[in-house]
């Protein structure tokens, strides 16, 4: 989408300044998950960058990490957890949000503004 004809300069500055600081929010929310990759990749028992991994020496990357991920029995026991949870939040969430949706369409439903309120609170505060 661009900028129609007409748009003066104070809407064509406002066009990408706010696109450029929708990029920083962005770049603030994803850079931890930029910086956390390359250290998931570390030889050492300790999560930090290292100087062998800043010079970017072979020695001092490993999967030792991503091993251990598939190896131990915990983490796929948590793992099977997680997916068995998953599943059965999804299938909660659609039945009870199918529900919700259904008794709100009705004009004439008591509470209706007391309910929608509470559906809507985890949207306005997030957890983030």
């Amino acid at each position: 989408m661009s900028l129609p004809s007409y748009a003066g300069p104070l809407e064509t500055a406002w066009y990408y300044g706010y696109r450029f600081i929708c990029g920083l929010i962005f770049l603030f929310l994803i850079l931890p998950i930029l910086v956390i990759i390359p250290l998931s990749f570390n030889a050492e028992p300790y999560f930090t960058f290292t100087p062998g991994m800043l010079s970017l020496d072979p020695d001092a990357f490993s999967f030792r990490w991503y091993e251990d991920m598939v190896t131990n029995v915990q983490w796929t026991h948590s793992a099977k957890n997680s997916v068995i949870i998953a599943f059965f939040s999804t299938i909660l969430a659609t039945g009870l949000g199918t529900l919700a949706a259904l008794g709100l369409s009705k004009s004439y439903m008591p509470f209706r503004s007391l309910f929608m309120g509470i559906l809507i609170s985890p949207m306005i505060v997030p957890l983030i």
